[in-house]
């Protein structure tokens, strides 16, 4: 089952989509928005997905040709959105880039911050942004949506509270970052406004892809038209979502409608063998970490942050080729205020 959010208030319209995206149906009748159908669950999705094979059938009434620029992020806004760093390759790098020695602990207990979730952008909106010196930089992630998690669930039981995937472009703002870090508190200013797929899914469509606990899949990423990382979110993926999950509730529950994100997926790379896609690497989903490559082979980065006009294209294809999330489609633009 496929399911999005259209434009529509504060929390959308949830809409049922066909496997193909191109259509949708949406079903007041079972719950107004992806949060309504989420805080009910187990009553809601046999609902929806009974209406999606009405769909996909061609039964289902008031169907309509289905346009992602219309779509909201598939959660508009949520109760909370917490990000780990599930792949640690990419932690290494940043300290190895600054010649600090990184922490044992770091392999076992993960990384994780609590992002902004009351303004979700649209996987077609642009990434606004006031200033080009903030150093622009897009991070390309998967993600899950949980129902009600319970306090301390064990990393066995976590995974069962996974109900929906997506992708993620986390923005990072790389020049305030530094400077937040430093007051000891974490980020605010160098994390804006996510975006998330046009669509999310149910585990059972990605198929032997899913494993319960990682999805096996190259994330590509293309920069400017170019192509810039195919790194397979399945590989060097130190804590997998259950782990995540279970972490994320050591001392707190966890509310339906949850968001859990990856992290920038990363692959080890040789960077003195050629780690860009035109070496035969499978390249990166985010600039830093080419930036950081590029530092410890060559002392210094020369890879520029994204600029203004410049666009990102995130999406996910299955082993035929066909796109299981839709596209993230983000152009930066500058922001002059209210």
């Amino acid at each position: 089952m496929k399911l999005a959010s259209l434009k529509a208030g504060r929390d959308g319209q949830l809409l049922v989509v066909t496997n193909d995206l191109d259509r949708a149906v949406a079903a007041p009748e079972i719950a107004g928005s992806m949060q309504a159908a989420l805080d009910d669950w187990p009553n809601m999705a046999p609902r929806l997905a009974e209406l999606g094979q009405s769909l996909a059938a061609g039964r289902a009434r008031g169907a309509f040709d289905l346009d992602p620029a219309d779509l909201a992020s598939p959660l508009p806004r949520a109760y909370q959105w917490a990000d780990g760093s599930a792949y640690v390759n990419h932690v290494e790098l940043v300290r190895r880039a600054r010649g600090a020695e990184m922490p044992a602990s770091f392999w076992t207990d993960p990384l994780m911050y609590q992002g902004g979730s009351d303004s979700f952008t649209g996987p077609y909106d642009p990434i606004a942004v006031a200033s080009e010196d903030w150093g622009i930089d897009f991070e390309a992630e998967v993600a899950v949506i949980v129902d009600d998690v319970p306090m301390g669930v064990s990393v066995t039981e976590a995974g069962q509270h996974i109900q929906l995937v997506m992708l993620v472009n986390d923005v990072s703002l790389r020049g305030l970052i530094p400077g937040e870090l430093a007051k000891g508190f974490g980020f605010f200013h160098g994390k804006p406004s996510t975006a998330f797929s046009p669509v999310a899914v149910t585990p059972d469509e990605l198929g032997p892809a899913w494993d319960g606990a990682r999805l096996h899949l190259p994330l590509y990423c293309d920069l400017n038209g170019e192509p810039f990382g195919r790194a397979n979110a399945g590989i060097d993926m130190t804590f997998d979502f259950p782990a995540l999950i279970a972490h994320a509730a050591k001392s707190r529950p966890l509310c339906a409608g949850t968001i859990v994100g990856s992290g920038t997926v990363s692959n080890k790379q040789d960077a003195a063998q050629g780690s860009a896609l035109a070496d035969g690497g499978v390249g990166y989903s985010c600039i830093a970490e080419l930036r950081m490559l590029e530092t410890i082979r060559d002392g210094a980065p020369k890879t520029p942050f994204m600029a203004f006009g410049d666009h990102i294209h995130i999406e996910m294809p299955d082993a035929d080729g066909n796109t299981i999330f839709g596209a993230i489609d983000q152009e930066v633009v500058r922001y002059d205020g209210p």
